[in-house]
């Protein structure tokens, strides 16, 4: 079974600290299970893109059979991560073997928001009603300098982050649209340099810094993939940083490696077929789903076929005919 002691070592690992109750409060917003995903390895990513359309649980051993035996390790520690966040739920059957479900909350928030999107509560404030706004470095100056941890409740303090990561840095918000709690929140997070606050004649704003905006930066952004390079670059110990290049080529790999896992990821109606009468049926299954161009996936072993939903009705006049 997985272990699910966590010991806080950046933010995620606070995120996946908090009581079961809270943990699953913050999946009622779905800008929050974006944020989740993008914090993932990239393996854990696969798994939660992979079940995203799958309402059954998915045996352990079902599971396995999706990495190669040296690529155990990783199945691990994304499972247990995974596990650690509550985005998977694990059980027992009856044979006392594990099982893995999305978590119910997560997994709805999650489809709706890849499928439709979403708007956040609140736009930038037009740029003719404020004040002179201060630079980006001005701003990434206030967040180094005011920085230290604060006293603030850990999951109040963490959904609004995690939504305030989908903001602009830069641009000014209405701290009216805010409720009580989350202006009582932003006068701490001013004071931790995540945000900068001014104030009007009539209106007062925030303004987020990188410090806020790049809490659940996406590798799956080319400009933000380069960012992370640049920065370790800059940030490299005073004996890499004299090596040519400072940061090794395995360590740029990967990361492109991690973008390009990302970017080939594309969402489409489809259905699976797993209930064969015959080898020799499911072979034809395959054929017929490859001639109309709507073959996505088979598991020959196992004879389950995905194809597009497009050609459901196809496909059933299909299997109705081999049954004659």
């Amino acid at each position: 079974m997985p272990q699910v002691k966590i010991v806080a070592r950046n933010f995620m690992d606070m995120v996946a600290s908090l009581p079961t109750m809270k943990l699953d409060m913050l999946y009622d917003n779905s800008f929050i299970c974006e944020a989740i995903l993008r914090s993932l390895p990239p393996l854990a990513k696969k798994y939660v893109l992979q079940l995203l359309y799958i309402d059954k649980p998915i045996s352990a051993k079902t599971m396995e059979e999706w990495v190669l035996p040296d690529g155990f390790s990783k199945h691990k520690v994304a499972i247990d991560r995974l596990i650690q966040l509550r985005v998977m739920t694990e059980t027992y059957d009856r044979k006392k073997e594990a099982t893995y479900q999305l978590n119910p909350k997560f997994q709805f928030n999650l489809q709706k928001h890849i499928v439709h999107g979403g708007v956040l509560p609140r736009e930038p404030m037009p740029s003719n009603i404020t004040v002179r706004l201060p630079s980006l470095e001005e701003l990434e100056a206030y967040a180094a300098e005011q920085w230290e941890e604060r006293g603030v409740d850990s999951a109040d303090l963490i959904a609004f982050l995690l939504e305030l990561s989908f903001h602009v840095t830069g641009k000014a918000y209405n701290i009216n649209t805010l409720t009580d709690l989350q202006r009582s929140i932003i006068r701490d997070l001013s004071d931790l340099g995540l945000v900068k606050l001014q104030q009007g004649r009539k209106e007062g704003w925030f303004i987020p810094t990188k410090l806020a905006t790049n809490l659940s930066i996406s590798l799956a952004d080319t400009t933000s993939r380069k960012q992370i390079i640049s920065f370790l670059q800059q940030n490299a110990h005073p004996r890499v940083a004299e090596r040519i290049p400072s940061v090794p080529e395995n360590v740029t790999d990967q990361i492109r490696l991690w973008e390009s896992d990302l970017n080939r990821v594309e969402m489409m109606p489809a259905h699976l077929y797993d209930e064969f009468p015959s080898k020799d049926v499911f072979e034809a299954a395959c054929d017929f789903a490859r001639e109309y161009g709507a073959f996505l996936w088979e598991d020959s072993k196992r004879m389950r076929l995905i194809v597009k939903a497009d050609i459901l009705n196809e496909m059933k006049e299909f299997l109705r005919r081999q049954k004659q």
